[in-house]
């Protein structure tokens, strides 16, 4: 990859004209369009695009980019992000005592398929839970929480996030609610993952009630975090077909597997900026 490669995202009331704005203004600043992608929700009156380029020869200032970027926006009333692909977001994982989605976050990560800088892992836990993995180089805070502490250790969680500059918080399985306050702090960079069945089910021992019910299919949700509790706009989601001769320890296998490969997505997704918010929803452009 170019060290010169950006990618923009932009959304905005649709009009016409919008697509060939975007590239003639990257054009006439002798950039080269990669790879584009766009969406017209059509229920909304909303448009949306991810363009990736790079500019031959020398790269010119992100300045002067960035103001022809702007004048646009303020045409179109774009809302619109630009990174350097070459920038590795910085990524704070929080995580409790199930640990299958921080293993397999951490061995994606040193294998390269996750672009991350991780600044942390924070647990209300203590290292000692995790003395099978490897922590190498990845600073670890232990911060207990009890219903009367919650708020003193969500106040230490968010001076971490300022402290460490980190970009998004993923929650891998960590299984503490975060207060409203926290939630709106990390709108629209904050990923959690959670079962989810048809029906649903709530509370202890989900794969066991589901095992009750003679459930057929179990799955996975990948959502930002918001307020409302478990109903954050969706990023990722997957199933599998299970059958009466699974029994709750086999839910909880297969269940823990889709846990580990939808998050891995989101997160992927989320890196590449190929997420953008759209209300309640999402909109993605796949690779």
């Amino acid at each position: 990859m170019s060290a010169t490669q950006h990618v923009l995202t932009l959304s905005c009331p649709n009009r016409p004209g919008i697509v060939a704005a975007v590239a003639t203004s990257l054009f006439e600043g002798g950039r080269n369009i990669l790879e584009a992608q766009q969406f017209d929700d059509t229920e909304t009156g909303k448009f949306f695009m991810r363009v990736v380029f790079d500019h031959p020869g020398p790269a010119p200032e992100d300045a002067a980019l960035r103001a022809g970027l702007a004048a646009l926006a303020e045409r179109f009333g774009m809302r619109w992000s630009l990174r350097n692909r070459a920038d590795r977001p910085r990524v704070m994982l929080l995580a409790s005592k199930f640990d299958h989605c921080l293993a397999d976050i951490l061995y994606r990560w040193r294998l390269g398929e996750l672009p991350m800088e991780l600044t942390a892992i924070v647990s209300n836990h203590g290292r000692e839970n995790y003395a099978h993995l490897d922590l190498d180089g990845v600073p670890f805070h232990h911060l207990p929480v009890t219903r009367e502490t919650k708020m003193e250790q969500e106040a230490q969680i968010w001076a971490l996030v300022q402290e460490t500059r980190s970009e998004l918080v993923v929650l891998a399985r960590y299984m503490q609610i975060l207060s409203d306050g926290l939630a709106a702090k990390l709108a629209g960079r904050c990923i959690n993952i959670h079962h989810s069945f048809l029906p649903g089910f709530k509370g202890a021992r989900p794969y066991h009630q589901a095992h009750t019910r003679g459930v057929k299919l179990i799955g996975a949700t990948a959502h930002y975090v918001t307020a409302d509790l478990d109903e954050g706009p969706i990023i990722e989601q997957d199933v599998e077909r299970i059958s009466h001769h699974d029994t709750p320890d086999d839910l909880i296998r297969i269940g823990r597997d889709i846990e580990r490969r939808v998050l891995a997505r989101a997160i992927r997704w989320h890196l590449e900026d190929r997420v953008i918010l759209n209300g309640r929803k999402t909109v993605v452009f796949h690779s």
